[in-house]
């Protein structure tokens, strides 16, 4: 329970940076008028409630976070806040007369806090501005992740954020002090954001979008988040300039976040192609889109321009693990869908809001490959595996042969919980793999023109779990498990 403390001390001001945030949506409720402004601020006093009663009973705990405090913190996170985040969708669906469950509920939360993008609500259209924009508000806190923006907060509270950051960054980023302090670099990395942001918000309302469409699909878009204010997804607009738009932010936010910071703090881009991960990241969705867009137009699918307008925008949207949709791609040569939903799981950078497994695994891995076939041939052979002009490693190796080890055998025993639910196989693998990659859409009964709305409640559980463990990165919640962690 000593170690618990600390952690809940922190956790206590999240929750009251959480129940801020809900000013959004009570902002938008008070200017259309729709009568949900007290949802929003009962939602947000039972959070400040909450995160009060956690301070006055830890408060006294001021102590600097171990590792094992940043694993304990960011697991509890992301499954503590989505009660919260579904309390406005709880209140405001029952005063409009259409109520969700809480298993509803707290899968769209998660979906949303994890920028999965996957929906179990119909209607879209027809719900309140408020509700929606809630909805796509909380994938943009969740993107670049509320624990990394706390990092710049909690040291004003006498609490270090170092292992805050090292637990909740994904792959070697966390490692990589970009500033002498973490402070500084959760505040840059932050700024990038925001500026994309902006920029990403302008651009859909120049193109044609309304201001609040622009700023919900804003919300989706440099999340890499994925859920849309309206039924029919990206399709709603019919513009191959907003579909460009879009495809130029995703590209842009599935890259690592520190090389843009660099950039910014050094005055020059030449660190960009350097970056190895980040030239892998380009050739496979690019190159990604322009082998489904070749197979649309060989198959007389679409003509040369739509096959490349249709090809380029669904495999970024998907590969980037955003889940956009313009058409149904269920009914393309079979190829295509699963050939996104794989590339889904490696097609982002760390560092990046992107989910998956991160395209620097898959070059390690790949590169580790190479090295033993060639100490088959050539045993005496030194071989270091290279990142780049860097050395990896070995400490890193072993760490991402873990993860994958950990990563596969998640995704078996998932999909094997969903088959037990007589959930055909098609749809319980793709519901998994879209869940634990973040990405949304699925294949079979989880396609783009459906939602989740169709799993039972169980089932519905089982996907929540993936997309925690996906977001966690596996490891870090596995970590909780074992008998080490809790042993002095």
């Amino acid at each position: 329970m000593a170690d618990l403390f600390p952690v809940l001390r922190v956790l206590s001001v999240l929750l009251a940076m959480f129940g801020a945030s809900m000013a959004v949506p009570l902002a938008a409720s008070w200017w259309t008028e729709d009568g949900l402004w007290l949802t929003y601020i009962g939602s947000a006093v039972i959070t400040w409630a909450v995160g009060a009663m956690l301070w006055l009973q830890t408060g006294h705990h001021r102590r600097e976070l171990l590792p094992r405090h940043g694993v304990m913190l960011v697991s509890m996170v992301w499954v503590v806040l989505p009660v919260f985040a579904a309390l406005p969708l709880l209140f405001a669906t029952h005063e409009l007369g259409r109520p969700l469950s809480f298993t509803h509920a707290y899968f769209e939360a998660v979906s949303g806090l994890t920028t999965t993008g996957g929906t179990v609500m119909t209607d879209l259209d027809g719900l309140p501005l408020s509700v929606n924009l809630w909805r796509t508000f909380m994938q943009w806190i969740g993107g670049m992740g509320i624990l990394i923006l706390a990092v710049a907060v909690l040291p004003l509270l006498g609490v270090g954020g170092a292992q805050l950051f090292k637990a909740e960054a994904a792959g070697p980023v966390k490692d990589t002090k970009l500033t002498p302090r973490m402070t500084e670099t959760a505040k840059g990395l932050w700024g990038v954001y925001v500026l994309f942001s902006v920029v990403c918000a302008l651009a859909y309302w120049a193109a044609g979008m309304s201001p609040q469409d622009a700023l919900m699909h804003m919300f989706a878009t440099v999340s890499l988040g994925g859920l849309s204010s309206h039924d029919l997804s990206f399709a709603y607009f019919a513009s191959p300039l907003l579909e460009a738009i879009a495809v130029v932010f995703m590209l842009l936010a599935s890259c690592n976040f520190a090389l843009y910071f660099i950039a910014v703090r050094k005055r020059h881009l030449r660190g960009f192609w350097r970056d190895a991960e980040m030239r892998a990241t380009m050739v496979a969705l690019i190159g990604g889109g322009l082998v489904v867009s070749v197979l649309l137009w060989a198959k007389n699918v679409y003509p040369l321009s739509d096959a490349l307008r249709y090809g380029m925008f669904h495999v970024i949207s998907v590969a980037t693990t955003t889940g956009f949709v313009t058409t149904d791609y269920l009914g393309w040569p079979v190829f295509a869908p699963v050939f996104m939903l794989l590339l889904s799981g490696v097609a982002t950078s760390a560092g990046s809001t992107g989910g998956g497994i991160k395209m620097v695994r898959m070059l390690i891995l790949l590169k580790q490959a190479r090295r033993e076939m060639t100490r088959i041939v050539h045993p005496r052979a030194v071989q270091p595996v290279r990142l780049g002009d860097a050395v990896v490693d070995h400490r890193m190796i072993f760490s991402v042969l873990a993860f994958m080890l950990v990563y596969g055998a998640t995704i078996v025993t998932l999909s094997m919980v969903l088959l037990l639910t007589d959930l055909d196989p098609v749809t319980a693998f793709s519901a998994i793999l879209a869940s634990v990659h973040c990405m949304g859409p699925g294949l079979g009964q989880l396609g783009p023109s459906s939602s989740y709305a169709v799993l039972t409640d169980f089932q519905l559980w089982v996907c929540t779990l993936a997309m925690l463990l996906g977001r966690l990165e596996i490891l870090s919640f596995m970590a909780l498990l074992t008998p080490a962690f809790w042993r002095r």
